[in-house]
This record gives structure tokens, sequence and C-alpha cells, in this order.
């Protein structure tokens, strides 16, 4: 393997209109564990949080900005439209239908998709998610269950799924996919390729649909703001900055987020962004208290009291 290669899934950040609400339906309904409650970097009046795996680890985090006044976005092409994370196996998902139907969640019943089992379901803000089942999945290895969640752990989501991306310029879209990026076509029915990268399976997948004919999605609460594949290293992500600048892709240069080093690129109207998979969100809590008070980078620490009293706080320690 290329030790520059995309691993599969890192990451996926989405908009919230509710930190508060946001953080129950991911830890007590869905059963994922908020490992980090810090702020945006580039936004320090903004929350960011993240739902992971027990520890954390790359490949399991949905994460969620809350900004101020950010108004509904609106569903529609060229956007990144659903989320996806993994159950280990079909009765996980009858376990989760079961549980959306105790907590009055909007889903769309079990459905088949490129052979495998799934679940579409909506949050509150009508962000659009989907759980998939991991039964006769090979490929990228899923993370640890939740150990102290509400969901049993042989039911519980331990990773992220295929991201799904709709776009108006199909053809080209799925060529830079694969040119640039490196996926691989592993199946194509009428307007929608599923595309592969690392290792494959449910966590190294994207769904890519066609979509020429709605409006354009415009950016909100309740729509994804990027997606993030898996690097290495820092000299995997420095060769990306660099085959970058040579395509002549304008990108962020490499972005050091304490939690792990980030390049950004924009690929007609999708974000996309290539993170290491270290150093991780250990590093600044002890395991025991992940997420349970607001977390600084170094570089904000000497800001921690203004920021404090700028965003609103919220409980998130597990008594």
């Amino acid at each position: 393997m290329n030790n520059n290669e995309l691993l599969g899934i890192h990451h996926v950040t989405a908009m919230t209109n509710d930190a508060e609400r946001n953080y129950k339906f991911f830890t007590e309904i869905l059963g994922m564990r908020l490992v980090k409650k810090t702020v945006n970097q580039d936004d320090i009046y903004t929350y960011h949080t993240f739902f992971a795996d027990d520890q954390g680890s790359p490949g399991t985090d949905m994460t969620f900005f809350d900004f101020p006044n950010n108004p509904q976005g609106s569903r529609g092409t060229n956007s990144i439209s659903r989320a996806a994370f993994r159950v280990p196996n079909d009765a996980a998902l009858e376990y989760y239908l079961n549980r959306f139907e105790e907590f009055g969640v909007k889903h769309d019943g079990i459905q088949d998709l490129f052979g495998k089992k799934v679940l579409p379901f909506e949050e509150e803000d009508g962000q659009r998610y989907q759980l998939i089942s991991d039964e006769l999945n090979k490929g990228v290895k899923p993370g640890i269950p939740w150990k102290n969640g509400p969901v049993p752990e042989d039911k519980a989501i331990y990773g992220l799924g295929p991201i799904e991306i709709t776009v108006s310029y199909y053809d080209d879209f799925k060529s830079v996919m694969k040119q640039v990026f490196g996926m691989t076509p592993i199946m194509e029915e009428d307007d929608v390729t599923l595309l592969e990268v690392g290792e494959g399976g449910n966590g190294g997948q994207v769904i890519l649909r066609k979509d020429d004919q709605s409006t354009e999605a415009r950016q909100g609460y309740g729509e994804v703001h990027h997606v993030s594949f898996r690097l290495k290293d820092h000299d995997a992500i420095k060769a990306w900055e660099e085959k970058y600048n040579e395509l002549r892709i304008g990108n962020s240069g490499n972005v050091d987020r304490f939690y792990f080093e980030a390049l950004y690129a924009r690929i007609g109207h999708i974000l996309i962004e290539v993170s290491t998979d270290g150093p991780g969100f250990m590093g600044d809590e002890p395991y025991e208290t992940l997420g349970e008070s607001l977390a600084l980078p170094p570089f904000l620490e000497a800001k921690r009291d203004f920021i404090e009293s700028e965003v609103k706080p919220f409980d998130t320690s597990r008594k």
C-alpha cells in the first residue's frame, strides 16, 4: 500500500441548530460517545462537538458546528447529502428500528442499498443519516462501541459508513474522485456509483448520485459542512499538499488542528478534507472523562475565559 493513499473516511462535519439537543440525540438515542467538546478553531464563538466510538478512533467521528444565527439549510444537488454509521449486523438494524420507534425518530424503514441493509433516518433539524449493516462486510476495520453507552455493545454504532454526495456534474466529479483521490468504482447503477478507497468496505466508500434536476442545496443547519478522508501521518498530508499544488487545486495548506492535521480543498461545491489519523483525542483528557469539559487546543488556552463567556454552556458530564 502506498503510504500516502487515503485509508477510508476520517470524519464528517455537519451543522446543528442546537448543540445541546444534538448532544442528547447522539449520546442518548444513537449511543455514540461525546469524545470532545471544543470550539471551531476558525470561529471561536461556535461549539465543535465530536461524537465517536469508545476512544475517538479515526473513522468513527461525526462532528458538529453550532453557528450562532445560522439559517436553516435547504436540500438539493451539489451537496454532501447523507452521512452513515456502521452497526455490526442486520440484527442491530432491527434493534435501532425499534429504538427509533420508541424515541419518535423519523425514519424510512430498513431498505437494501448495493446489497447491504440500511436504515435511513433524520434528526429533528432535518439532518439526514443512515445506519448500514456490517453483516458480511470486509475492509476498513470498525472502531470500538461505547462501553458505557445506552446501546448494548453488540448492537451499537462503531464507525462511519459510506458518505453520500449528490452532484449535477456527475461524470466530472467521478473522474476527479478516481484520478485525484484514487477511488475505484465497484458498483454502478443508473445515476449512482459506489466508489471505494483504501481497504474499502463500509468504512471506505462514497455513494455518488447524479441530480441535475433539483435546485442547488444551500448551506445551513441540517446540512453537512464537509467530509474528511484518512491519511497515515504528517508526511502523507504534506505529500497531498504538494499534489494539490502541482495539479493547481486550490487548498488551505496543512492546518494543525491539534487532534489531527488537516488539509482542505473544494472540489466543485464539495469541501473535502484529508486528515491524519493522529495524534487523536486522548492527549488532553483522560479516557474516563472524555468530552465532559470544554477542551481547547494550547493556542486557544489563553483565551479560555473569553471563550467560556461567549459560548452557551451545556452540561456534558456523565454522573
